[in-house]
């Protein structure tokens, strides 16, 4: 699977001859399962139509600032559109574009979008030979480079004056291509195996009834997603839930019971490089299950448990090359009874929560961490939606 699937990326399009190549990079792109979005110039329009390029991307293209609709204007958020994507490509790239956005000089909507943009962006330069060469360009090209933007390679060969040099924009599959290698070198997970646990367990005392807790198995999930974005072949094993991945590079196992999940673990643990145990698993479960619903006339007042297969301490007692990471829920003395977790089942670092902190804990989208590693060094974060938890839990781990 393509490193780009799944990605939103924006096709930023400027007006030179080579702009007649970009509906085949926005197919290129929809093929590896992209999201795709495209911003052109005005003089763009004169080398390739919008409607191609909204047609082929399934979006609508922007050009202007403002748009119109029933008389009235509309303003086309170049905020928005910048803070969207997950990359920006702009190709063709000339001159005249790339002075602009060396420059800061805000003259259209894509320069505007640039220049709002803070993800990776991508810049396939086309123009003649000697406008290529000029010391004026070259100096553009380092001045981008140097502000972290990549600046693509240039193609040699037959170009639009007749000339035959260095200066045509790259194929849109060399294109394709190199991003893609880009991205794959600068996946610190790419090849790893990640195991993940998330969500509760379900211990059923009767078909109908079970003992479980509020776990919404958000922040195990969130934890997959990110792992799948850094190169990780992610297996995720998770109670009950209502959330789903449609994330390729995610193997969703769903299980019940604790001992469903202990018997996943189990079977993946030895070929797994990272394991994050996130599932708040149910300590106790019945010990006697009943197989017809249990009626109130009963007078059932009586339920004999016994405990659940610790999982976490079987995973650090087998740990061999793996790196394993644990949660731990606490309503007091909270960093102390989380360091004795950490040593007492053998885990590389914990990630501690404490219901005291408002929001914080089950079932809500934020949480609100620390981070301990396994020489007792403790970091804090503030409360943050589950997704960017998992931003920062993995760049400790990494």
């Amino acid at each position: 699977m393509s490193v780009l699937s799944g990605k939103k990326i924006l096709l930023g399009i400027t007006g030179g001859i080579a702009a007649y190549k970009a509906p085949l990079i926005v197919r290129l792109l929809k093929s590896k399962n992209a999201d795709v979005r495209v911003v052109m110039t005005p003089a763009a329009k004169d080398f390739v139509t919008p409607l191609t390029l909204s047609t082929l991307s399934g979006n609508p293209v922007l050009s202007t600032f403002t748009a119109t609709s029933n008389d009235n204007p509309i303003w086309n958020d170049h905020v928005e559109l910048g803070k969207w994507a997950d990359l920006f490509l702009i190709a063709p790239a000339t001159s005249n574009s790339l002075s602009a956005m060396a420059n800061a000089k805000c003259n259209n909507l894509l320069i505007a979008t640039y220049l709002s943009c803070t993800s990776d962006i991508y810049i396939a330069p086309a123009m003649d030979l000697d406008m290529y060469a000029h010391d004026a360009n070259q100096s553009n090209l380092k001045k981008l480079s140097s502000r972290g933007n990549k600046i693509l390679p240039v193609g040699e060969g037959f170009l639009a004056s007749g000339l035959h040099g260095k200066g045509r924009m790259l194929e849109p599959e060399q294109i394709i291509e190199w991003i893609e290698q880009d991205i794959e070198d600068s996946l610190p997970l790419l090849g790893k195996k990640v195991l993940i646990t998330a969500g509760p367990t379900f211990e059923p005392i009767d078909p109908v009834r079970f003992i479980g807790n509020h776990s919404s198995g958000k922040m195990g999930f969130a934890l997959a997603e990110r792992a799948a974005k850094l190169g990780a072949n992610v297996i995720l094993i998770s109670g009950p839930t209502s959330l789903s991945t449609s994330n390729d590079n995610i193997r969703l196992i769903s299980i019940f019971t604790a001992a469903q999940m202990f018997d996943q673990v189990k079977q993946h643990y030895d070929n797994i490089d990272f394991a994050i145990a996130a599932a708040a698993v149910a300590d106790f479960r019945p010990k006697k299950s009943d197989n017809k619903k249990i009626k109130k006339e009963s007078q059932f007042d009586t339920l004999k448990l016994e405990p659940t297969q610790d999982i976490l301490a079987w995973m650090g007692v087998n740990k061999n090359h793996q790196f394993l990471l644990g949660f731990a829920l606490e309503t007091d003395n909270e960093t102390e009874n989380a360091i004795k977790k950490l040593k007492s089942k053998n885990l590389d670092a914990i990630v501690l929560n404490s219901l005291k902190d408002d929001g914080a804990g089950f079932s809500g989208d934020t949480n609100k961490i620390s981070y301990i590693d396994k020489n007792e060094k403790i970091i804090h974060f503030d409360l943050k939606l589950k997704d960017h938890v998992a931003e920062d839990i993995f760049t400790q781990i990494i």
